[in-house]
């Protein structure tokens, strides 16, 4: 439900603007004037705000400025017996979405609510479907006939149209993340967002901001009021990611919303409420982890709602030959290029070797196939020169010197270097890059941003 607030020195106009704003469904808040107003829009976050132009103290170009500068989202509209085309070309350039002269019509009032409100709407679902148009998958997208990927796609079935919370657990690179938004495409919510978060990409504080948001002032650099990413998946579906990396203080905060069903942004006083379905995914043993105290025993049987387990490559080789042609088409109609055949022997090999990396590393592999390929069928010599490339000469020491050493030092250094080598592999491709690594693009992107590389593109 849309939250609009009302802002007017006119007692009479602010009451019947009210009252046609909550029969219409909207949440509505009334300010008298404009130093209350600027005092809601630091404590909320509206949808749209409607204010007077003209009122005694603060005014409505400074009612818009200030809900510009807490929340750049919210529409504004402007509303004034003293209309002239100055006013009206000032307003808009301070991010105004329309300027009406009193008297008007509620009629009219209410379709430009309806325009404004839907206009922000498609412009926060366009965001959405421009980050997931590369990842966006179905249940058929997945690969596999084998035994153990029948059972993984029988439980998809019988539970994406549920609830419940999903716990998916795998080892690295066996595809949690495709999993996680089969449910969710196959859910009642697929019209709604799916939005995606790796937990252990972040920071802890940076991951609160980002999972509930927060308020402007609350930390240094919170230069606005921020809707954090529950609230942009209400409706939907969030999947969070390496969740077993979660530190204790934010799987509090995250109990919280599972239980209550609401939360509180960061530096806020509000209770937001939202419906957002759950689907987590983690490669540590997390029943180990909180027999060691390192995972919340309450948070953990909540999100073990509906277990899904995902067999490793290893376990399920017969789906090789299928991932592998998967692959061929998919990247060879990514480059412009023919797929390349790949011989029997070729696919043996592929068939024979254990893929510590599993999915993702039978993907990037291919993937270099695509690259390298000059027309000629893929041999069984070229697998094998790929899947047993020489060892790198060691860049970091074996022992520990008698002096000691600097770990995180070392620690960065070494992550630089392949952060580095990663983009000029991939010719400075991020996607490409991030995919040598192991590594999904927000996770990528965060390393990038910590090292201070610039540079490459999407």
């Amino acid at each position: 439900m849309e939250k609009i607030l009302v802002v007017d020195d006119e007692p009479s106009l602010r009451d019947v603007l009210g009252i046609m704003l909550k029969k219409a469904g909207y949440t509505t808040t009334l300010a008298a004037d404009g130093e209350e107003a600027v005092s809601q829009v630091n404590k909320e976050i509206y949808d749209l705000v409607i204010t007077d132009l003209k009122m005694p103290g603060v005014g409505g170009m400074e009612v818009l400025k200030a809900v510009k500068s807490a929340s750049p989202d919210t529409v504004v509209l402007v509303v004034t017996a003293f209309g002239s085309p100055d006013t009206a070309v000032e307003a808009m350039k301070l991010g105004a979405y329309d300027y009406l002269t009193k008297p008007f019509q509620v009629d009219e009032v209410q379709l430009i609510i309806r325009n404004a409100l839907e206009k922000r709407r498609l412009s926060a679902e366009n965001m959405l479907l421009k980050r997931e148009m590369a990842s966006h998958s179905s249940l058929s997208s997945i690969i596999g006939q084998s035994e153990a990927m029948q059972q993984v796609f029988d439980v998809i079935r019988k539970v994406a149209d549920t609830r419940s919370n999903v716990l998916i657990c795998g080892e690295s690179g066996t595809g949690k993340e495709l999993v996680a938004r089969a449910i969710h495409y196959n859910s009642a919510r697929s019209q709604m967002p799916f939005v995606a978060v790796n937990c252990s990409a972040m920071p802890e504080t940076l991951l609160e901001s980002e999972l509930f948001g927060h308020m402007k002032g609350s930390f240094t650099g919170a230069m606005a009021n921020k809707a954090g990413l529950f609230e942009i998946a209400n409706g939907g579906t969030i999947f969070l990611d390496e969740i077993g990396d979660m530190t204790m203080a934010t799987q509090v905060k995250l109990l919280r919303v599972i239980q209550e069903r609401e939360f509180r942004r960061v530096g806020g006083t509000q209770d937001v409420k939202v419906d957002v379905r759950i689907v987590a995914a983690t490669n540590r043993d997390l029943e180990r982890a909180v027999a060691e105290g390192g995972f919340r025993e309450d948070l953990y049987y909540r999100l073990d709602v509906i277990p899904i387990r995902l067999p490793p490559l290893r376990l399920r080789t017969g789906d090789i030959p299928l991932l592998v042609q998967h692959f061929l088409e998919r990247f060879s109609k990514e480059s412009g290029k023919p797929s390349p055949a790949i011989t029997p022997e070729a696919v043996q090999a592929l068939v024979s070797h254990e893929f510590r990396g599993n999915v993702r590393e039978l993907e990037n592999l291919i993937e270099r196939a695509v690259a390298f390929s000059t027309g000629g069928a893929i041999t069984a010599d070229d697998v094998r020169a790929w899947l047993h490339k020489p060892a790198a000469a060691q860049a970091y020491p074996t022992d520990l010197p008698p002096e000691g050493l600097d770990l995180e030092g070392l620690i960065c250094k070494i992550e630089k270097d392949l952060l580095m080598k990663a983009l000029e592999r991939s010719g400075w491709v991020k996607k490409k890059a991030a995919r040598l690594l192991q590594l999904n693009t927000r996770s990528f992107r965060y390393r990038l941003e910590k090292y201070a590389i610039k540079g490459g593109r999407d």
